[in-house]
Formats: structure tokens, C-alpha cells, sequence
């Protein structure tokens, strides 16, 4: 695949790495040229220095033969027209925009194919979407979920008192008597896909498939609480911030049964949720949108107004100010000061780290997320969506057996998956499972596949599909 980039930033530089570490074609413009300069030093493929609202830039990216385009400049606007140009002179390719202004909601709505854009993404509600899910699994870790799938891949310390410290991955089932799957180890700045001889250490962090029931017990087995969470505080009035309460009332109000959401939303109530920001504008704005919500006009610096407002009681935090060492900062003085949970949203996938080595709960990268955002539907044929953990050296893929696939009618133990891939399980029709040894390809199944970076399109191919 063939794919034009517009805009070295830190979203565009994720994305082409991911791209080219997938031996995709990539061309990368950026107006700025000492970003350029950089992009070019650090990224194997081509720069060019240019505006890519200049069509004959984007003719000397290639946009003539690519088959996508990806307008993630920091302009809304600009990223619409360069969509725009090449709707005109290459209506075949692939558009894809990044947007964030309330303005481009409407656009930004439902399927409909707007201004030539196939696909827009805006990274603010990619964020509250994150921040939403990650509340209603109880903030104990990254949770994944796989839409109508019942099952979930959650992320399990391993602290010196766990019981799960010190035994091989063999044992860890049995152990948690809990029908589950240990799919990875993250150990320091390693990731590894395990065999059943790996030893678990102090330090780990471990993700785990099953359901969310299954995943509960492992968590209580582990000594963490996995709790419905009553009382949450929103920390910085930022459009995140905003995005995250319109979401929980909303959900709140019309809560789907059988989803995880109604679990979380039995004991959630609007009146326990609460906005903290130091800015009396940003106050008084958000206190008039959201009645029934409590709005503090505090700074949540300020030792006394914590302990005044008892704040030590909240359930959960959440920090979504436009500052991502304030948000890294306020969550750990507010776990400190007896807050249980503590979710922060930050930039970079470096800061995700360094906050998840603090004791954060759980981590929101925004550029990560938008850029996942983006794969899943640049990607195409045959993976239905993407997902990276951990520091993105690993995938989740979802992937449609093809008819012609080489695998049909090919038992799972007879067969040798590409090594650094797993298959977590397998959705055929309404059944979904954790296959077995004895398990048989079959056309159409929907089977989701943990691999390391840089076997995606061997995954396709096997699977049936080509780029």
C-alpha cells in the first residue's frame, strides 16, 4: 500500500513508522522544514519539504499513484483542503483527515462520506471514548474490549505479594481457576509473547483474555478490588473533559443492557460526578451545559480545598487538562491523598510510560489512540480493527478468514502460526471461543490475532487477503 502523509508531527511520525516497519509505501509532507529535516533523519521513507495544500507538493509526494492519503496537520481547515485538492485531481485515493473543532461535529457523524473525506478522525472524542471505557471496567488497568465479543484483554501487575509472582505461565490458568489466557508479558523495556515455561517477575505486567467475569477473579486473586465506581471527578475543563461527562450522562441516562456499560452504570449517578477547573469561565460554561453535574471553581493544587472538599472519598479521577505533566502530577498527589483510581490523559507514548511506571491506573495516549483510529481504517481488506499496546511493539488484529485462505480446513495444532503471533479467539456466527488444539479453520471466521510489530502483512496474506 501506497500512502501519502500530511504532517510530521508527533501523530504523523507514529503513523509512518508503523507503516514502514509494515513495508508500506510512504511519503511524508511538512511545511516546517526544521520538523522535515527531522522526519527525514529519523524515517526511511521519502520527505518532502513543502505545504500540502499545494497540489503539485502532493504530486511530488506521489499522491498520484498512492492509494491514501492522511491530511494530521495541526489545522483543521488545511486538513480539509488538501482532502479536498486531491478529491479533485485523484478521486480515487483514500482520504482520511484529522478534525477537532466542534464546528466539524456534524461531519464527523455517522458513515456519511462528507467534502471527498472517507474517514475523519478527532482525537478528542477517540480520548473521552478511552477515558468512558476505561471507567466502566473500573480503571484497574488497560482494558480492551472487542465490540459483541464477551470477551476483554486486561493488564495484571505483578507486585512482590502476588500470587502469581515467581510461577511459569503454565501454572497461571489453574492458579486463577479461571477459564483465561495469559497473551503477554510487558517486563521493563521488553515485550515478549510467552511460552508456557516463562517465569512471571516482580515488576511484570501481564494481559489477559476472558471474560469479564473471568478477568475480575484474576483481578481479586491478585489483590485488587475490582469495584463499580460511585463517585468520579473530572480534572480540567479541556473538550476532553467535556466529550467525558456528555458520554456518562448520556450513557447514564439510557444505559444498554448486556453491555459492560450496564454493569458500571448500576451504581453511577449523575449527582456523584463532578468538574474541577481553576479557570471561572471555563466554570460557569460548563456548569451551564451540565446542570446536574457539580462544577468546582478550584485549584486542585491547593492542599486545603482537598481536604475541604473531601476530596480523599472520589472513587476515581480523571485528569484532562491540556497539560500532561499536570494531568501525570494530579493524579499521583491524588492517589496519595486516598483517591483509589486515577486515569490521565498525555500526549506521547513516552509519557504513557513513564506514568504507568509511577502507579497511574490507567493511561490515555492521545496520539496513540487517534492513531490507531486511523489504521483501523486505512488498513482495509480483511483487518476489521487495530489496536497497539503496551509501547506499540504489539498488535491486536482482527482479521476475516478469506474463502481462498491456505488455513481452511487446517486444525490449530497442525499447524505452525508465523512466530510472535497468537490467536486470542475465534468468532464463527454467534459462537465465540478460545480455540483449541483440535480447532478447524473455517471460511468467515473472525479470528483476533496478538503479533508483534511487523508481521501484519504476513497475517493478511495467510489469512487470505491481499494489500
Amino acid at each position: 500500500m501506497r500512502v501519502v502523509i500530511v504532517g510530521a508531527g508527533m501523530v504523523g511520525t507514529i503513523l509512518a513508522r508503523h507503516l514502514i516497519d509494515e513495508k508500506h509505501e510512504v511519503s511524508l509532507v511538512e511545511q516546517d522544514e526544521s520538523r522535515a529535516r527531522h522526519a527525514s533523519n529519523r524515517l526511511d521513507c521519502l520527505v518532502v519539504h513543502g505545504s500540502g495544500n499545494n497540489i503539485h507538493t502532493l504530486e511530488e509526494a506521489g499522491i498520484g499513484r498512492a492509494d491514501a492519503l492522511v491530511a494530521v496537520t495541526q489545522s483543521d481547515e488545511l486538513n480539509l483542503i488538501i482532502c479536498g485538492l486531491v478529491e479533485a485531481r485523484y478521486p480515487q485515493v483514500k482520504k482520511i483527515a484529522r478534525v477537532r473543532n466542534e464546528e466539524y461535529d456534524e461531519l464527523t457523524r455517522g458513515n456519511n462520506r462528507a467534502l471527498g473525506i472517507d474517514h475523519f478522525v478527532d482525537p478528542d472524542i477517540e480520548a473521552a471514548q478511552s477515558v468512558v471505557s476505561a471507567l466502566a471496567h473500573g480503571a484497574l488497568g488497560d482494558v480492551l474490549s472487542f465490540g459483541d465479543s464477551p470477551f476483554e484483554l486486561g493488564t495484571i501487575p505483578i507486585h512482590a505479594r502476588s500470587p502469581f509472582c515467581g510461577i511459569p505461565v503454565k501454572q497461571f490458568r489453574s492458579l486463577a481457576k479461571a477459564e483465561v489466557l495469559l497473551t503477554m508479558v510487558h517486563r521493563a523495556e521488553e515485550t515478549l509473547i510467552p511460552s508456557g515455561t516463562t517465569t512471571l517477575l516482580e515488576g511484570d505486567r501481564v494481559y489477559v483474555l476472558g471474560t469479564q467475569d473471568q478477568i475480575k477473579k484474576v483481578y481479586e486473586l491478585n489483590g485488587q478490588k475490582y469495584r463499580s465506581l460511585k463517585k468520579i471527578a473530572i480534572i480540567g475543563g479541556s473538550r476532553v473533559g467535556i466529550l467525558t461527562i456528555r458520554s456518562l450522562l448520556e450513557k447514564s441516562a439510557t444505559p444498554k443492557r448486556g453491555t459492560f456499560f450496564s454493569w458500571f452504570f448500576r451504581s453511577f449517578s449523575q449527582k456523584n460526578l463532578l468538574l474541577i477547573d481553576k479557570d471561572y469561565e471555563v466554570c460557569k460554561s460548563i456548569a451551564a451545559q451540565f446542570p446536574q453535574i457539580l462544577v468546582l471553581n478550584e485549584d486542585i493544587s491547593d492542599e486545603t480545598f482537598v481536604s475541604e472538599e473531601g476530596l480523599h472519598d472520589l472513587d476515581a479521577v480523571v485528569t484532562t487538562t491540556e497539560n500532561q505533566e499536570l494531568n501525570i502530577i494530579t493524579a499521583l498527589y491524588l492517589k496519595n491523598r486516598g483517591v483509589d483510581r486515577a486515569i490521565a490523559l498525555v500526549g506521547s507514548p513516552g509519557y504513557a510510560a513513564i506514568a504507568r511506571h509511577l502507579g497511574i491506573d490507567v493511561i490515555i495516549p492521545m496520539k496513540s489512540v487517534v492513531v490507531d483510529s486511523i489504521l483501523t481504517f486505512l488498513l482495509g481488506e480483511g483487518i476489521n480493527r487495530f489496536h497497539s499496546l503496551g509501547d506499540g511493539s504489539v498488535e491486536v488484529m482482527e482479521l476475516h478468514l478469506g474463502d481462498h485462505s491456505e488455513l481452511i480446513g487446517t486444525r490449530l495444532d497442525v499447524f505452525g502460526l508465523v512466530s510472535g503471533a497468537l490467536i486470542l479467539y475465534v468468532q464463527r456466527g454467534k459462537e465465540t471461543f478460545i480455540p483449541q488444539g483440535n480447532y478447524e479453520f473455517k471460511a468467515q471466521d473472525r479470528i483476533v490475532v496478538l503479533a508483534k510489530k511487523g508481521f501484519e502483512q504476513d497475517l493478511k496474506r495467510l489469512f487470505g487477503h491481499r494489500s
